[in-house]
């Protein structure tokens, strides 16, 4: 069985090839305008199609996209902060020629899917995938199938409790301080005023940013009830000082109200993915396996 995945993110894209049950091939290519950069997937894709037929090709990006089938435009980018970006014919241009079955959804959802098949999420009903990067997505399986709705999650625009005296205006370009524009990764370079990868864990603003993650994870919690919340991406998995940070201050914002949620529960509840970096491209192959199986999810 051959099956192609493609991530695609903020600043880069990668495009797996999946035989027998390991990855035989990876392409790695920076994210620029959408007819360079799909045109070089799909280039891709078309040359691992000519050597052995494809049985089904995923496609995990970041967003937001139109998911619901029956809607024009099915498979395309809707408005998004990304530059060039909006209206990008995501799934048309990528599986264009490809007679195979195939599959897109939210990178966040496809790298849930994978923590659920491979990873941290194994036996899980319900799993949060928190990635926080240049943006800041929320993927959500509920009985291992991800949450679409009128659209699919989009919990990094929440707006949260600000930690008293953080003035920070945020710089998402819809919200000001929603989650993303608080602690993605050019909302960090603002806040420092340089590369937040050159700041040590005592600069005062890493407590503000993890306060307001912990927010954000006290409210999945009550409005989900995930089995496991899972932070990765750039931010998340960069900074370890920052998860336990995270977990004390999400139990203390609950208050006892969660009797699953506590000091000693946290650890399991609040983690790191397994797959690591990972979990986003073979979210892709997830997505792919799942359109082979229609409503599996």
């Amino acid at each position: 069985m051959r099956i192609a995945g493609v991530e695609i993110g903020g600043t880069k894209a990668i495009a797996l090839l999946w035989q027998a049950g390991a990855v035989v091939a990876r392409v790695t290519m920076p994210t620029t305008q959408p007819d360079e950069t799909l045109g070089r997937l799909h280039r891709q894709l078309a040359a691992w199609h000519r050597a052995g037929a494809l049985d089904a090709l995923g496609i995990a990006s970041f967003g937001p996209l139109a998911l619901a089938r029956s809607a024009p435009g099915f498979g395309a980018m809707l408005a998004t902060p990304k530059p060039g970006w909006t209206g990008a014919p995501v799934m048309a241009a990528l599986t264009a020629g490809l007679a195979c079955p195939a599959a897109i959804d939210t990178d966040v959802n496809g790298a849930a899917l994978a923590e659920y098949r491979w990873g941290a999420g194994a036996g899980c009903d319900s799993l949060c995938y928190l990635t926080v990067g240049t943006g800041v997505g929320g993927g959500v399986l509920i009985g291992g199938r991800p949450l679409h709705g009128a659209l699919h999650p989009e919990v990094g625009h929440l707006r949260i409790r600000r930690l008293p005296g953080d003035g920070f205006a945020g710089t998402c370009p819809f919200h000001g301080d929603c989650v993303e524009g608080l602690v993605s990764g050019p909302a960090l370079a603002a806040r420092f005023g340089c590369d937040p990868a050159t700041v040590g864990p005592d600069h005062p603003v890493w407590t503000a940013v993890a306060a307001d993650l912990a927010e954000l994870a006290a409210a999945l919690f009550v409005t989900l009830a995930p089995q496991r919340l899972l932070i990765g991406g750039g931010v998340g998995t960069g900074r370890p000082f920052l998860l336990p940070l995270v977990r004390e201050r999400a139990v203390a914002l609950l208050g006892g109200y969660l009797p699953y949620v506590d000091e000693v529960s946290a650890a399991l509840l609040i983690r790191e993915p397994a797959l690591g970096a990972d979990a986003g491209p073979l979210g892709a192959i997830a997505l792919g396996l799942s359109a082979l199986q229609p409503g599996s999810g």
